[in-house]
């Protein structure tokens, strides 16, 4: 790379888990826009690479260049709250978990939100992050609008007036552009009451649609091991379990609104939104994940759960299963399809890739659609299967970034 002012030199970056890594030519830490546009068309006359890093939270190899590597880090904030919309203009670097305190602040909440708040809101968003609940979509179908630094540095803006571009935009891993801001729709300041509880897995099967319609956010981590809780820092809920067991079992979480005032009964308790959605993570898991039509979930996920209990019973790490409605974003795993996702992981360092092999045969017998920021096995052609949209996607990527610079290795393969 040549000697300029505008990038610095690249070096190494790895993800949160250590299973991703690169060392890229160039790096760029902007704190306003303005920089952002400069470093992204710096980029394009060394005819480079751009990728963002944002906080390294995928799995997969969506990240990794030998051409410029961005991080938003510094570009964090809010630019324009609109009480009467209830919609918040943010800037992309900023974290899940830092707007949630300024939402607060002005009475506003998320519509809904994921168990991990440490995530840059640009790519948690545009990789098909979601959180729990039957009637509700994930977390991008909240985008009204978002600014895009395009190849050659200017700014796109896309809003409802140009809907194809939009629906396109809300799930695109970064291969339209650099996102510069997002414009999310909100609702009113609100609390939730959380219960969790253990159950059998086949008690949990019978109330399992029972509490989908009743409760507005339920998902589950299914244990088959008791060793298993302790991967993903699951609390002992024996003294409220209505299981005596502490293996194939269900750990079971629901929550609803609520005006109720902070209670302290033990396994359940009540905060604003953003405080209890979250749940604490340690890095010591590589996660497949894979939305299943809401239909054919609880037969997929018995067949996963055999998998495991027949083939690879020292796979303890617990099964997760949450709900999400449909939305319209064109590469959304839930493109007009509600569904559930079901998450296994393999353990760091150990051989894990046969087991994440067998399960994929199971889902993609369920036309499943993999989480972008997920380890999966999909090919070109099992994009354009299973994304109806897919080729439009292509075709309008093309149109706004014909020499594919805002992909990498792993995205070409998918979506050039």
């Amino acid at each position: 790379m040549e000697n300029n002012k505008i990038l610095d030199l690249g070096g190494h970056w790895r993800n949160w888990v250590g299973n991703q890594s690169c060392v890229s030519g160039a790096k760029g830490m902007p704190e306003s826009e303005a920089q952002l546009c400069e470093m992204v068309h710096e980029a394009y006359r060394l005819e480079m690479k751009v990728r963002c890093a944002g906080s390294g939270h995928s799995f997969t190899s969506v990240v990794p260049t030998s051409g410029l590597l961005l991080s938003l880090a510094k570009f964090s904030g809010i630019t324009n709250i609109d009480q009467e919309k209830k919609q918040v203009t943010v800037k992309a670097g900023t974290t899940i978990n830092e707007l949630g305190k300024i939402l607060k602040e002005n009475k506003l909440s998320m519509i809904n939100q994921g168990d991990i708040d440490t995530q840059a809101i640009a790519g948690a968003l545009t990789t098909g992050t979601h959180g729990t609940g039957s009637k509700l979509a994930n977390l991008a179908s909240s985008i009204k609008g978002m600014k895009i630094v395009k190849d050659n540095g200017e700014i796109l803006n896309i809003d409802e007036s140009t809907p194809d571009l939009l629906r396109a935009s809300r799930v695109s891993i970064g291969s339209l552009g650099v996102i510069s801001e997002l414009t999310l729709q909100l609702e009113g300041s609100y609390n939730l009451k959380e219960t969790i509880w253990r159950e059998d897995f086949e008690s949990c099967m019978e109330k399992h649609d029972e509490l989908a319609e009743k409760y507005r956010h339920f998902g589950l981590f299914w244990c088959p091991t008791e060793k298993s809780r302790h991967y993903y820092c699951l609390p002992d809920t024996a003294k409220t379990s209505v299981s005596g067991n502490t293996k194939d079992v269900c750990e079971i979480k629901v929550m609803d609104k609520t005006d109720e005032l902070p209670i302290t009964k033990e396994f359940e308790k009540i905060a604003y939104s953003s405080e209890i959605y979250p749940i604490e993570y340690i890095p010591n898991f590589h996660e497949l994940e894979y939305a299943v039509p809401v239909k054919s979930a609880k037969d997929a996920f018995r067949e996963v759960r055999d998998l495991i209990l027949n083939k690879y019973p020292h796979c303890e790490y617990p099964l997760e299963y949450r709900f999400t409605a449909g939305d319209d974003a064109w590469l959304s795993p839930f493109f007009e399809q509600d569904s559930v996702t079901i998450s296994v992981s393999g353990e760091p360092g150990t051989d894990y890739w046969g087991f994440l092999k067998d399960v994929d045969v199971i889902l993609r017998t369920y036309k499943a659609r993999p989480h972008w920021g997920k380890l999966h096995f999909l090919t070109y052609d099992d994009v354009t299967e299973l994304y109806p949209k897919a080729n439009e996607f292509r075709k309008l990527r093309r149109d706004l970034d014909p020499r594919g610079m805002f992909l990498n290795d792993h995205l070409a393969g998918l979506i050039k």
